[in-house]
């Protein structure tokens, strides 16, 4: 065989130049949505809408031309097809939500190398900063001084919201750093217990801490939560007029505070990228990497250990904070039960799925996981129960609906699909869907097999420029 036989074209070649595959992109996001709008609960077109992100960051186009076709895709028609089904906010409002805090502990696992177990603790006191002044819990607090607590409405301003966002940022990053100075010498499961160990410090404390100062409300929690007041322009001006024609009645305050929460969500988690990617390629990013990869060599390239680690604990637990302050907003409650350490072990799911030390990879693994949780199971559960209502028969058995027992509801092994999918991912791609370049030359040097497609990313810069 010749070279000139070797190398000839695949004749789908041309499906993958820049013009015919933004032209394809465009028509595939238009019929999607299209027939979306027509059946805005069909789960296919739903699935097949999600995966419009997937297709738009393939393109071999420039970055201007894939984040406008982002753009558009995230702030026109979402809010386009959740004006039929609010549902999809809600499912767009938590990938924003679970994906800032995978990027935050991104930072702690897969740039500084520590494990954490317990990263939910800096969410919790985020939401809790919020819950405790945002709420009428302050009144409870006249009771100890001997003053009735017989006031009604909230004590702070609702626009204070905006400001304990950053706060909640500075609470923190500060617990970050109590969480760091004692575990500075630990590596490995040693420090995996111990932060372990720190977020169930924290959801025990919100879970007692209704005595003998009612502080948290215990395990009944905090509600109402206030939300922080409707921008007039949202409220009264075109987007609601939009929304109504779209919707065909008048919008209510809770369809307008949806789309609020989701727009807030998508706004912050392009922040908390831009701040995770500037700190990948900069000075302090390299510093953590090559703390990852050797301390003692780390240090002797004169890096400073101590700061280093404690930076990558206050920054990731930063990102935690800020979503955890709109969390409590958006849901006008908080109680100690959301904050456990499943929800722990949830989150550093979607940074090994994703890939770790990998911006988008993380961001699609806490996407999938997402879905997979809150959609794809729920739906399933949803179809079977319908099906077992009905006369029909389930095919190539013959065994009726009616007596599909309810054990096998798909909602009820959500853990056992996500360990199986781990199991897959160790075996399959053990650095992740979308690995950054180093941990995938990382795997191969080690033999751990083939590590899939990786990110043009720049991180071969040795341990010195990190101490430059």
């Amino acid at each position: 065989m010749t070279n000139a036989q070797q190398t000839s074209p695949s004749p789908f070649a041309f499906l993958r130049r820049g013009p015919v595959a933004l032209i394809l992109t465009v028509v595939y996001i238009a019929v999607v949505t299209f027939f979306l709008l027509q059946n805005p609960r069909a789960l296919l077109w739903r699935l097949l809408f999600m995966a419009s992100v997937i297709f738009i960051f393939s393109l071999p186009n420039g970055q201007r031309t894939k984040l406008t076709l982002a753009g558009v895709l995230l702030f026109l028609l979402v809010p386009l097809v959740g004006s039929g089904n609010p549902f999809l906010l809600e499912i767009g409002f938590q990938v924003c939500v679970f994906a800032a805090l995978a990027l935050g502990l991104n930072i702690v696992v897969g740039f500084a190398g520590l494990l954490d177990l317990g990263y939910v603790a800096f969410y919790a006191v985020g939401a809790y900063s919020w819950a405790i002044f945002g709420s009428q819990q302050l009144w409870h607090l006249h009771e100890v001084a001997g003053t009735a607590a017989t006031q009604t409405g909230f004590p702070l301003n609702g626009n204070l919201f905006w400001l304990f966002v950053f706060g909640g940022i500075g609470l923190a990053a500060i617990a970050g750093i109590m969480l760091g100075l004692p575990v500075l010498r630990l590596r490995g499961d040693y420090l995996a217990i111990v932060t372990l160990g720190f977020g169930e410090v924290i959801r025990v404390l919100a879970n007692n801490l209704d005595k003998p100062i009612n502080l948290t409300n215990g395990p009944q929690g905090i509600t109402p939560v206030q939300r922080p007041p409707l921008p007039e322009f949202f409220l009264n001006g075109p987007i609601s007029h939009l929304l109504s024609g779209l919707v065909g009645r008048e919008v209510t305050r809770g369809d307008m505070y949806s789309l609020f929460f989701y727009f807030l969500a998508v706004v912050v988690l392009i922040i908390v990228i831009i701040v995770a990617r500037r700190l990948e390629n900069s000075k302090l990013g390299r510093a953590w990497t090559a703390v990852r990869e050797d301390e003692i060599a780390a240090i002797a390239m004169g890096i400073p250990l101590t700061r280093t680690k404690l930076t990558a604990f206050a920054t990731g637990a930063a990102f935690a904070g800020a979503m955890g302050v709109i969390y409590a907003a958006n849901r006008t409650f908080v109680s100690p039960e959301t904050f456990s350490l499943l929800q722990s072990i949830t989150i550093l799911v979607m940074v090994i799925l994703g890939g770790l030390g990998s911006i988008p990879g993380v961001v699609l693994g806490a996407s999938l996981v997402v879905l997979l949780n809150i959609d794809f199971l729920q739906t399933l559960s949803l179809e079977l129960s319908r099906l077992r209502q009905g006369a029909g028969v389930i095919p190539l058995i013959g065994l009726p609906w009616a007596q599909l027992p309810s054990q096998l509801d798909p909602a009820r092994y959500q853990k056992l699909v996500f360990g199986i999918i781990l199991i897959l991912m160790m075996i399959f791609r053990p650095a992740g869907i979308l690995p950054s370049k180093r941990r995938s030359m990382e795997l191969k040097e080690h033999g751990d097999g083939d590590a899939g497609p990786v990110l043009d990313l720049d991180e071969s810069a040795p341990l010195a420029d990190a101490a430059a």
